[in-house]
């Protein structure tokens, strides 16, 4: 066996060489005291790997039925208008194409009057150019949609006949038609491409549609022009398409979508989604670090022996820092092999598992690129944790190593121990911010888990030093446990820094959960009025709003006009081109936008800079821009907006600045103009209703009746019901987020595990010593009982401070709403940590106890 001999020098790669067998020797006594280190690692990567790779299958699976679900190769869209004859020739000279419209529309039961929102849809017999609609009784589209004994068919949603409460042969009354439900759809390949619905889906044909009434000028329809090519060109080529697109016909003002960005807001929410759940598992691997620096510093002490033979033999501390660091590493690699295996394999299991609620198909496979970044991001967490303790066994003299037992010696490692620790931590937290979807919001994260990770070493410090100084008390136990909190190698630091992280995330996200559902269900479910009315024709909006007084005598009104525009240019920048100041805020460049002209100031809104045109205004066009979104634009007053609306490219001068109250659900809209800008233009009109008073949920449902029977064509969304389902909607992602972010409070229930095993050996020595003494095994356990409580509770404590700091800053800052404390909440906290602590320390505590105290006296 090679040995050491003083005075010779080893070059590096013969040295490391000989470290590497060393470290190799020692493991041939097994993984005894890592499991919890390689549970920690395994876990973390797992996350990562998993959350990736499952999110690159869902965006392989929308890019592989891009065609299907865009409903062509591209998608040419309008608003409030069809393509004009010219425009039409061009479209059909790039391949064949189908016209699909879709709008909000009430339909009701000609019986009973009961009547439901839906989003309806009016197809050609083109539809669809990709994929196929599946309806239950097998029929073809075009057969269930014909026109049968002067009645036109329809098919539908299977929650739109239970909610009317109507079967198949039944007939609805959909605007002044009536059409009969001939099928129900079992699957619609391009419902993907219609964003956020808030009815079922009700489906007819376009020569049907004439007879609703419900197209008319300015109405909120959006026609949808998809064309298949043939052949289907690559992406580089249909890319050509489109810019072709835009410069053969600069005017027409239609929104240019290929399969390529099929449905560009699921991608995004994808991506913010997968976003998050990457930094959870990177929480939990920062919080399974902590299980790392245990688990290395409760090894090292075990072969403190060891490591005083190597240096009495003439070993340097770079030799000893090398053997224990292969070590580490071959160990961590064995964690991150398990959690890229159940990394690769979580797609084919969500592909298994999700495949009849996804509306797409994930594209299951082994991504490289993504494990790839587990492996980074698993080897610089273990590096990160393991440099300190490593390091601190340099330089430290074998009678230090031997006393570092009882005295509990902090030294720190070297400089260049300490720098390389500083600069792994930095190049991960570098990786993570610069491969996140939103940087911003990476690095807020990532700034916020390192503020807390230091807190919680702070607030350990904090603990053990108002212990120390605590008086003396009479009880023995408690006396003991408080001994215990403050003592030399105590478990404090270790209890604190491994369940703070987890339970001030859960914390954090139950608190915004909370307060989002109070916002929807309380405060705006108060401020926000009952009936949003819209596309009410300029004829009928005396007659309606006459109507509303009449049947709804004493409640509030609010009328305005109503147009829908899309930004074509800011300052004669293309908005595609534009770059924002804050990032993430091209919300407004992206699609159409709701638009008005006003007078006067809106009721909603504050003017906080510039100055609102007279009343009679007749000069060029001004618009009135939403004060937040114009700063996060880097807008400012005189600055200029051309948008389209009706094909028409209008440019007006910014004139003012609004504060808006988005929270009130009132009319409220980005852009208001001068009245003059739209001149003679068609449009419809959009109002609301509300009382000052809570109203019988069936006085709402009465007048909404009686609104669908006298003006069909009018389209009435009852806020109650549109709150219930974001509310639904909310609480299936705030479940899905804590399902995902348990993650952390498993890394957290590792690391305790690990922290109370690591210090397994100096509580036998405690628990002997204190037997012998005269200690009996109920006062052992109430004195161990009581110390894990104390830190328990005081993890709490820290875990619903910064739990609510940080929904403080996500409700009031980031959502801009209003923050509330929530008591069951905190006492949630308290009671898991509790549970944790006490839990595992007495299960820990029981195993101590039965050791016999005669073989560990006679190693003393």
């Amino acid at each position: 066996m090679s040995g050491f001999v003083p005075g010779t020098v080893q070059s590096g790669n013969q040295s490391f060489r000989l470290a590497a067998r060393f470290a190799l020797r020692e493991l041939r006594g097994g993984l005894k005291g890592f499991y919890i280190f390689i549970a920690c690692i395994a876990l973390g990567v797992a996350a990562i790997a998993g959350v990736t790779s499952v999110s690159r299958a869902l965006t392989e699976g929308i890019s592989q039925e891009g065609q299907a679900i865009l409903g062509g190769d591209l998608s040419f869209s309008l608003i409030h208008r069809q393509a004009d004859a010219e425009q039409l020739d061009y479209l059909n000279g790039l391949g064949d194409t189908s016209r699909v419209a879709t709008l909000r529309a009430m339909t009701r039961r000609a019986d009973t009057g009961d009547q439901a929102l839906v989003e309806l849809k009016v197809v050609d017999g083109a539809y669809p150019l990709y994929g196929s609609i599946d309806l239950q009784s097998g029929q073809s589209l075009e057969d269930a949609l014909a026109s049968k004994d002067g009645m036109w068919g329809a098919v539908a949603d299977l929650s739109l006949l239970a909610r009317l409460n109507v079967s198949v042969g039944d007939t609805l009354a959909l605007g002044r038609a009536t059409v009969r439900v001939t099928d129900v759809i079992e699957a619609e390949p391009d419902k993907l491409a219609g964003g956020m619905e808030l009815g079922p889906r009700l489906m007819i044909s376009d020569a049907a549609i004439g007879e609703t009434d419900l197209v008319q000028p300015g109405s909120l329809v959006r026609w949808r022009y998809r064309v298949k090519m043939n052949p289907a060109p690559d992406i580089e080529d249909l890319s050509a398409v489109v810019e072709a697109a835009k410069v053969d016909q600069p005017d027409a003002g239609w929104r240019i979508r290929s399969r390529a960005n099929a449905s560009p807001g699921l991608q995004r929410s994808i991506d913010r989604f997968a976003q998050f759940l990457t930094l959870v598992g990177l929480t939990a691997l920062v919080v399974g670090g902590v299980g790392v620096a245990n688990a290395i510093r409760a090894y090292l002490e075990t072969k403190r022996e060891v490591i005083a033979s190597f240096k009495c033999l003439g070993s340097t501390g770079g030799f000893v820092f090398q053997v224990y660091l292969v070590q580490m590493l071959l160990l961590a690699l064995i964690g991150i092999g398990i959690g890229l295996v159940i990394g690769a394999l979580l797609p084919f299991a969500a592909a298994a598992a999700l495949s009849g609620v996804l509306p797409v198909q994930l594209a299951a496979s082994i991504y490289p690129e993504e494990l790839g970044l587990g492996l980074i991001y698993g080897l610089l967490t273990a590096l990160a944790f393991a440099l300190w303790p490593l390091g601190r066994a340099h330089d430290v003299p074998p009678t230090a190593l031997f006393r570092d037992i009882v005295t509990g010696g902090s030294k720190l490692p070297r400089k260049r121990y300490l720098s390389a620790t500083a600069v792994t931590v930095l190049v991960l937290a570098g990786i993570a911010i610069l491969l996140s979807h939103d940087q911003t919001i990476a690095g807020i994260y990532i700034a916020a888990s390192a503020g807390a990770f230091v807190l919680l070493v702070v607030v350990a410090r904090l603990i053990m030093f108002v212990a120390k100084r605590l008086p003396s008390v009479r009880s023995t136990e408690l006396r003991l446990a408080i001994a215990n909190i403050h003592r030399p190698g105590a478990l404090t630091p270790s209890v604190v820094l491994s369940l703070g992280l987890g339970l001030s995330l859960l914390v954090a996200l139950a608190l915004i959960d909370g307060n989002l559902r109070r916002e929807l269900t309380a405060t705006i479910a108060d401020k926000a009025p009952s009936f949003f009315f819209v596309d009410i024709q300029s004829h009928e909006k005396d007659a309606f709003e006459a109507l509303l007084n009449k049947e709804a005598p004493g409640s509030n009104q609010q009328g305005v006009p109503m147009l829908r525009g899309r930004i074509v240019t800011l300052n004669g920048i293309p908005s595609d081109e534009f770059k924002p100041v804050q990032e993430g805020s091209d919300w407004v460049l992206r699609g159409d936008r709701g638009i008005t002209y006003e007078s006067t100031l809106p009721a909603n809104s504050k003017l906080v800079e510039g100055s609102w045109w007279p009343e009679q205004y007749a000069g060029k066009p001004l618009v009135s821009f939403d004060a937040e979104a114009a700063t996060d634009l880097g807008l400012k007053i005189g600055d200029t907006v051309t948008v389209n609306v009706l094909g028409r490219e209008i440019t007006a001068e910014i004139a003012s600045f609004r504060d808006v109250e988005w929270q009130s659900f009132s009319i409220n809209f980005v852009m208001v103009f001068s009245p003059n800008t739209f001149a003679g233009a068609p449009h419809s009109h959009l109002m609301t209703l509300g009382w000052d008073e809570e109203v019988p949920t069936e006085q709402e449902l009465a007048l909404l009746k009686t609104v669908s029977n006298t003006f069909p064509t009018v389209t009435a969304v009852r806020v109650k019901d549109a709150i219930t389902q974001v509310n639904e909607l909310v609480a299936q992602l705030a479940w899905a987020i804590r399902g995902a972010s348990s993650i952390t409070l498993i890394a957290s229930v590792l690391v305790l595990a690990g922290a109370l095993a690591a210090g397994h050996r100096n509580r036998i020595y405690d628990a002997v010593i204190l037997k012998t003494l005269g200690a009996t095994r109920t006062k052992l356990i109430i004195a161990y009982g009581l110390e894990y409580a104390i830190l328990g509770l005081a993890t709490a404590i820290f875990a619903l401070v910064a739990g609510g700091v940080a929904a403080w800053y996500v409700i009031t800052q980031i959502m801009d709403g209003t923050f509330v404390l929530m008591p069951v909440t905190a006492v949630g906290a308290a009671v898991v940590a509790l549970i944790l602590t006490v839990g595992f320390g007495l299960i820990g505590t029981w195993r101590v106890l039965g050791e016999k105290p005669a073989p560990v006296l006679r190693n003393l």
